[in-house]
C-alpha cells in the first residue's frame, strides 16, 4: 500500500515539473496545438484546473459536485466544455491552477480515513484520487511536451499510472462495450530504474510485458500499441492493448498509428478513473 502523504508528495513534484515546463512560455506558445485535436497548451492546464476543481468539489461538498454533474448542458462535451470554462489569460491560468491543486492536496490530507469521494460513475479513496491526478497531470503533462518537442525523462512516478492503468483492465472493457473478462493477466513492466513491476498472477496465461513508459503511455491513450514495444500473450491481453485506457467516462478514441490519420475529436482526455 502507498500512503497518501507519499502520493501527495509525488502528485506535487508531477505538477510543479510540468508548471516548470509551461511557465517560461510566452502567451503564444500557450496557443501551440498539442496532439488533442482543438486542444492547445491552454486547454491542458485549464483542463488540468477544471478536474482538480471537481475534485476539490467531491472532497468538500458532495452535494456541489453532484450539482455540477447534473447541471452539464451535454454530458457528452463535459470534458471539452470544463476545459474552455478554465481557459484564460496564461498568467491567471497559471494561478488558478496552482491554487486549486494546492486546495486538493490540503482536501484529500484532510480527507476522513476509510471515506469515498464521489466520482463520475463511481466513488473513490482519497489515496485513488491522488493516484488518479499523477496519471492525469502526466498524460496532459506528455500531451504538452509533445507540442513543445520535449522528451521527458521516465520517473519512478510512473508506477502510480502503470498500477491504476492495471487496475482499469475491467473498466477498459466495459467502457467499450465489451464483456469483463474472467482470465487474470499478468503484466511485466521494465521500470526506469532497472527493475521489473509485476501486477496480476504469476501463472495467468494471458500476459503484458515491455517498458513501464510504454505501458503507461498506452493506457492513457497518448500512443498507439503499433508505435510501443509492448508484446501481448494471449487472446485477454491482446484485446486489452487495443481498448486500455486508465481514465473514466467514456471511451476514448485513442491515438493513430504515427504514419495514420488523425482523429476528429480531442483523445483521451476523459477525466480520471
Amino acid at each position: 500500500m502507498v500512503d497518501l502523504a507519499d502520493l501527495l508528495a509525488d502528485l506535487a513534484t508531477e505538477s510543479e515539473q510540468l508548471d516548470a515546463l509551461v511557465s517560461p512560455l510566452a502567451p503564444a506558445d500557450w496557443a501551440r496545438p498539442t496532439p488533442a485535436p482543438g486542444w492547445t497548451i491552454g486547454h491542458q492546464i485549464a483542463h488540468l484546473a477544471w478536474t482538480d476543481h471537481v475534485a476539490l468539489l467531491a472532497a468538500t461538498d458532495a452535494t456541489a459536485f453532484f450539482a455540477s454533474v447534473t447541471a452539464a448542458p451535454d454530458p457528452a462535451r463535459l470534458v471539452d466544455d470544463g476545459a474552455e470554462e478554465f481557459l484564460a489569460p496564461p498568467a491567471e491560468l497559471l494561478a488558478r491552477w496552482r491554487a486549486g491543486r494546492s486546495a486538493l492536496a490540503d482536501a484529500l490530507a484532510a480527507a476522513p480515513p476509510g471515506g469515498k469521494l464521489p466520482w463520475y460513475g463511481t466513488r473513490m479513496s482519497p489515496a485513488s484520487m491522488a493516484t488518479a491526478r499523477i496519471m492525469e497531470t502526466w498524460a496532459h503533462g506528455a500531451d504538452v511536451a509533445d507540442a513543445l518537442g520535449v522528451t521527458r525523462p521516465a520517473s519512478e512516478r510512473l508506477r502510480h499510472v502503470a498500477y491504476l492503468g492495471f487496475r482499469t483492465l475491467g473498466h477498459s472493457f466495459a467502457a467499450h462495450g465489451r464483456p469483463v473478462p474472467t482470465a487474470p493477466v499478468r503484466v511485466e513492466l521494465a521500470a526506469p530504474d532497472g527493475t521489473t513491476w509485476t501486477y496480476g498472477p504469476a501463472d495467468a496465461t494471458d500476459r503484458v510485458t515491455g517498458p513501464a513508459l510504454d505501458f503507461c503511455l498506452l493506457v492513457t491513450q497518448r500512443r498507439h500499441r503499433a508505435d510501443l514495444a509492448l508484446t501481448a500473450t494471449g487472446p485477454v491481453a491482446d484485446e486489452w492493448l487495443d481498448v486500455a485506457q486508465a481514465f473514466a467516462g467514456p471511451p476514448g478514441t485513442g491515438r493513430p498509428p504515427a504514419d495514420g490519420p488523425t482523429p476528429d475529436a480531442s483523445v483521451g482526455s476523459g477525466v480520471p478513473a
